[in-house]
């Protein structure tokens, strides 16, 4: 009878959870999905290839996650890079937050590099990459990074929720190594 009633009530739970509002997608869980460090030592993680969780209830708190393999340990610069029509304010509401590990990295991008003629956005935008700060990686290997920011919107919600991306959306996270 105990056990019975024990299994409605963590059902009732799984359910209520699953609709308060908050989605979870997985597009790169899977092994041969890892993204791979580039020749140069660069890790290009695009959104449109990250794992999801969306709140409709609180934005601020979305978050996209990727897996990753590091070939070449060392410390590397953390940029994240929008599109954007006003590279002065790129109207980020929070800070950012990236976790690597144990350790994060928290800011409002501003925009310190402005990229033109970039392939991957289109006039009216450009791309505007905002330097985070360093993460030190000390062995080769799978990782993974996590982003949450309300700028985090999964490409099927940004086509509904156009008045929210209309000046900025977030478009990915670069690692490069730094020189000695």
């Amino acid at each position: 009878m105990k056990w019975s009633i024990f299994m409605v009530l963590l059902l009732s739970v799984i359910y209520s959870c699953s609709n308060s509002g908050n989605n979870f997608s997985n597009n790169n869980r899977k092994g041969e999905d890892l993204i791979k460090q580039q020749d140069d030592g660069t890790i290009s993680l695009n959104l449109e290839k990250a794992a999801f969780y969306s709140s409709d209830i609180d934005p601020s708190n979305n978050t996209a996650e990727w897996d990753f393999v590091v070939s070449k340990p060392g410390r590397y610069s953390v940029w994240l890079s929008s599109a954007t029509i006003d590279t002065m304010n790129l109207q980020y509401a929070n800070s950012v937050k990236i976790n690597l590990l144990d350790e994060r990295l928290e800011g409002k991008p501003v925009g310190d590099k402005i990229v033109l003629n970039a392939r991957d956005v289109k006039y009216p935008y450009y791309r505007a990459d905002s330097y985070m700060g360093s993460f030190y990686i000390q062995e080769p290997g799978e990782y993974s990074i996590q982003v949450i920011s309300e700028k985090v919107v999964p490409q099927n919600k940004s086509v509904q929720n156009t008045s929210t991306m209309d000046k900025t959306r977030l478009m990915s996270v670069i690692l490069t190594p730094m020189t000695r």
